[in-house]
């Protein structure tokens, strides 16, 4: 029997050891050649576009443009923009949210960095914001599966038995579904399992707000995997379906399935009852697509992860909503539908 790749070598290619000893030049020039990789790391300037010549002010690791006066670093215009840790600091930071598989709580990363909870709650957003911005938003084909996972509004049973109600039943307004879409990996193909994933969160497994997700996601004329829930009848027409009746079997006679959707809604069950344990409905959008990302980058290994999401942070424009946050500046309404 083959050995499972997160057990061989080529999966562990990033050092912690190796961010820890970095010096200060050291994880400025990796900064420099990630930011500007299309231009082999030399500094473009963020406000006229020059990739010629620019002074560099050695005592603040600035640049400034020779061409528009402009005065600029590595970070401005990024997530990391008016930073104030070392940069060797945030490179560590997206080392430990690499290696977290089923995510990281912001008081273990506080405890880790070493610094306040207020600080790595922000940072542990601002990256999780870099994987929502930059995600693929093309269309998905083939054979896909569809499922949902229910989030919040837990209600406490009564300690007496006879004044205990069936929880199934009650009103719980702040309750939220999780829609999750996987797109299968091609037969014969180097991939296993799934491709790629997208994560919506409705207020219900409810026909309407299916129909935008589903129309908006999915290119007619593809497979869908779903189960026996009343919300997925709309799609016959348009799709070929393939139902499962999870109250029977896991697998139908006829090879129905969404097990793909079952594996990201355990990934996400394990990130929210080990780790977070809580989770604000503001922001179940960032902590869906951040279990989709660890999904879909499942056989990749942490250094090629951690390049990635690297590159994503500083691709990324300064945040409106994690920017000031504790200062005031929050996000007001939640991210729902397609």
């Amino acid at each position: 029997m083959s050995q499972h790749f997160l057990l061989t070598a080529q999966a562990r290619d990033l050092s912690l050891m190796k961010l820890f000893t970095m010096s200060d030049d050291e994880a400025f020039e990796n900064f420099k050649a990630v930011r500007w990789s299309d231009n082999k790391g030399k500094p473009v300037c963020p406000s006229c576009g020059n990739c010629g010549e620019h002074y560099f002010l050695t005592t603040r690791r600035h640049f400034r443009c020779k061409e528009c006066n402009h005065t600029f670093s590595v970070t401005s215009g990024t997530l990391f923009a008016s930073h104030k840790l070392p940069l060797k600091v945030y490179l560590i930071a997206i080392a430990l949210f690499t290696n977290a598989v089923k995510s990281i709580s912001a008081l273990q990363f506080s405890r880790d960095l070493d610094v306040q909870y207020k600080t790595a709650w922000v940072l542990s957003h601002k990256i999780r914001e870099s994987l929502l911005l930059n995600q693929n938003n093309e269309k998905l084909s083939g054979v896909c599966e569809v499922d949902g996972v229910y989030v919040g509004n837990y209600i406490r049973p009564a300690n007496n038995i006879e004044d205990r109600i069936d929880r199934r039943q009650a009103y719980k307004p702040n309750k939220r579904t999780v829609i999750s879409i996987r797109q299968r990996a091609e037969i014969n193909s180097k991939c296993v399992g799934s491709v790629r994933t997208k994560t919506f969160i409705t207020k219900g497994e409810n026909t309407s707000d299916i129909k935008e997700i589903i129309y908006n996601s999915i290119e007619l004329g593809a497979i869908i995997h779903a189960d026996e829930h009343t919300g997925y009848d709309h799609f016959h027409a348009h799709y070929d379906m393939k139902r499962v009746n999870h109250s029977i079997e896991y697998k139908s006679m006829d090879g129905a399935c969404n097990n793909q959707s079952e594996s990201y809604n355990a990934r996400f069950r394990r990130m929210q009852y080990g780790q977070c344990h809580k989770i604000s409905n503001l922001y179940l959008s960032n902590y869906a697509n951040e279990i989709a990302y660890r999904e879909d980058t499942r056989r990749m290994s942490n250094g090629a992860i951690f390049n990635d999401i690297f590159s994503k942070c500083l691709a990324t424009p300064v945040s409106n909503e994690f920017c000031g946050y504790w200062q005031g500046n929050k996000r007001v309404s939640e991210r729902l539908g397609a």
